[in-house]
C-alpha cells in the first residue's frame, strides 16, 4: 500500500538533496518519476530544484490554483511516484489531492519541505501534511549552539534576526539560517531590548 510521506526539517538539513537522491534511486531502477516544486520557488528559475550541493533537476512548477490529480491522471499516469519539493507552498487542497492520488492510484507521494515559517507558525501546506500524511519524518539540522536545530530564522540584509514580516520571502542561506528555538529566542529578546 502507497502512502502519503511528510519528510521536514528546518532550513539547511538537506531537504532538497534527498528528494533529489530518492528521484535518482528511484529512476535507478527504471521507474517514472514526477517531480514537482510550487511555482512561487523561482529561486534556481522556474522549473529547476537544486540543493545547496549541488544537486539538480528540472521540475514541474505547479501554481497554487493548479489541479494536481487532474495533472497527474491526465498528463503523468506512467509515473509510478511523485516527488514534492518545498511542499510548504502547496495549498491545503493541492495536500489532498496529493492524498487522493495515493489512495486512488497506489503510488507513494514523498513531500519534503519546511514545517514552519520565520515565526514558527506552520505553512498551509505543512499543516495539512501533518494532519493526514501517513508517514512523518523529521531530518535533523543542528543550530551554532550544538542544539538541533528547530527555527527557521529570517535575517535582514545586515544579517540581524527578524521577527517581523510576510510569511513568505524566499531564500537561502543569505536570508535563513537555522536555529535552536532557544538561541531564536535569545535574539528575540535582544531585538525587543533596542526598541
Amino acid at each position: 500500500m502507497a502512502k502519503l510521506y511528510f519528510k521536514y526539517g528546518a532550513m539547511g538539513c538537506s531537504k532538497t538533496a534527498q528528494a533529489l537522491i530518492t528521484k535518482f534511486n528511484y529512476e535507478e531502477r527504471n521507474m517514472k518519476v514526477m517531480l514537482i516544486k510550487p511555482a512561487i520557488d523561482k529561486r534556481d528559475g522556474e522549473t529547476a530544484v537544486k540543493s545547496r550541493i549541488g544537486l539538480t533537476a528540472d521540475a514541474i512548477a505547479v501554481s497554487d490554483n493548479q489541479d494536481i490529480y487532474k495533472l497527474y491522471s491526465e498528463s503523468y499516469r506512467d509515473c509510478q511516484v511523485i516527488i514534492v519539493d518545498e511542499c510548504q507552498f502547496l495549498t491545503e487542497a493541492q495536500v489532498d489531492q496529493l492524498d487522493a492520488i495515493v489512495m486512488d492510484y497506489n503510488i507513494p507521494v514523498l513531500c519534503f519541505g519546511l514545517a514552519t515559517d520565520f515565526l514558527t507558525h506552520l505553512f498551509p501546506g505543512s499543516k495539512r501534511l501533518f494532519e493526514i500524511a501517513q508517514s512523518i519524518t523529521e531530518i535533523k539540522s543542528v543550530c551554532k549552539c550544538g542544539a538541533k536545530a528547530s527555527v527557521n530564522a529570517r535575517l535582514d540584509d545586515n544579517g540581524n534576526v527578524v521577527f517581523s514580516g510576510e510569511q513568505v520571502c524566499l531564500g537561502g542561506n543569505e536570508r535563513y539560517v537555522a536555529m535552536c528555538r532557544k538561541c531564536w529566542m535569545k535574539h528575540k529578546k535582544e531585538q525587543l531590548k533596542k526598541v
